[in-house]
């Protein structure tokens, strides 16, 4: 019989997140249940619960970067035992046989990918709810394996902050020799600061922000650039093999792609709310490509785990009580978190 958990949701796009009661359902033969320990807070949470991208289902309950311990499991799971300590992200399912499925790249599903929260629920019909709320199902196929030693808290964020920047790094195939720019330092930037360097790369962090510049090398870039410069800016044109862009707001891509050499790669995984305008000698003088890319697969982002924990990389995070996150959202909004937010979820089990 499904059952019930506690959770935080928003009622429709003015409303503040507030408590209720959401249905989990009990786990199938392949199903893995886990009790939430703590889940990551993401701009695209806001985005989708305030109605400011299309398609929003109410009562939406936010969260995909999350970290569990396994309290059941179906009859044919075999990856994961009761105890364990698992973790979910951006999907629940796909349609598992297209041809983006079968090469592991499950966030392309040809029939849409079926997300955390805001998608169709396959199993108890409605829509799917996050990660904001005390527990989940979810089935073994997109459930991960968390490597041992890693803080917990501030693993989750990897779930989706660590997956969108380590992915199009590894597609592009950055490594030692290449020269990567890294543009705004918040919770996407810092973590592709950090796998950046990490992959062997020379790594320019470019922000707007001055009192970021001591940050940005702790994290680990050889170089900061305050991108209101324009000498540092122009000192760097031509130099930068490829850039992770990750700013959400309204900004200047010709000035970036002004950095690449021939062909360059700038790699979009912000997402501000406008279109952006590319200049066409932005990109056809000298052969310059724009690009996007979009989280990872499930194989992928078990990599990044996996990577993260031979290299001891997590979130640089602040820990908020449940309690907290309409706050946690208005300072998110504002830059005021340095970098991540991530909920424990004690707290929602013990009101």
């Amino acid at each position: 019989m499904p059952t019930q958990a506690k959770a935080y949701g928003s009622a429709s796009p003015n409303s503040k997140l507030a408590p209720l009661q959401i249905t989990r359902r009990d786990p199938g033969p392949t199903d893995v249940e886990m009790e939430i320990l703590f889940c990551g807070v993401c701009h695209s949470d806001v985005h989708t619960a305030r109605g400011e991208w299309p398609g929003t289902n109410y009562a939406c309950v936010p969260g995909h970067e999350i970290i569990g311990r396994v309290t059941r499991v179906g009859a044919k799971v075999t990856k994961f035992e009761v105890g364990d300590i698992g973790a979910t992200g951006c999907m629940v399912d796909s349609c598992r046989t297209c041809p983006s499925c079968r090469k592991g790249l499950e966030q392309f599903c040809a029939s849409g990918a079926i997300f955390t929260y805001n998608s169709p629920d396959r199993h108890l019909g409605g829509h799917t709810f996050g990660g904001y709320s005390s527990g989940i199902t979810v089935d073994e196929a997109f459930t991960l394996l968390v490597p041992a030693g890693l803080d917990l808290a501030a693993t989750a964020p990897l779930l989706c902050a660590g997956i969108t920047t380590y992915s199009p790094m590894r597609h592009w195939k950055i490594g030692p020799g290449s020269k990567v720019g890294i543009v705004g330092l918040g919770g996407l930037g810092h973590m592709g600061v950090k796998f950046a360097r990490a992959f062997g790369a020379h790594v320019v962090l470019f922000t707007t922000s001055p009192s970021k510049v001591a940050d940005g090398l702790r994290l680990g870039a050889h170089e900061v650039v305050v991108s209101s410069d324009p000498a540092a800016m122009a000192a760097r044109a031509g130099s930068l093999d490829f850039i992770l862009d990750c700013v959400s707001a309204q900004h200047d891509l010709n000035a970036y792609l002004s950095l690449l050499k021939v062909d360059g790669t700038l790699c979009l995984v912000g997402v501000p709310e406008q279109p952006l305008a590319v200049h066409a000698f932005s990109v056809i003088m000298p052969r310059r490509n724009f690009t996007g890319s979009c989280i990872g697969g499930i194989a992928e982002t078990q990599e990044m785990l996996d990577f993260c924990g031979k290299h001891g990389i997590v979130s640089d995070i602040e820990l908020i009580p449940m309690q907290k996150i309409n706050e946690a959202w208005d300072r998110m909004i504002r830059q005021d978190v340095r970098y991540r937010f991530v909920i424990d979820m004690a707290s929602l089990r013990q009101r």
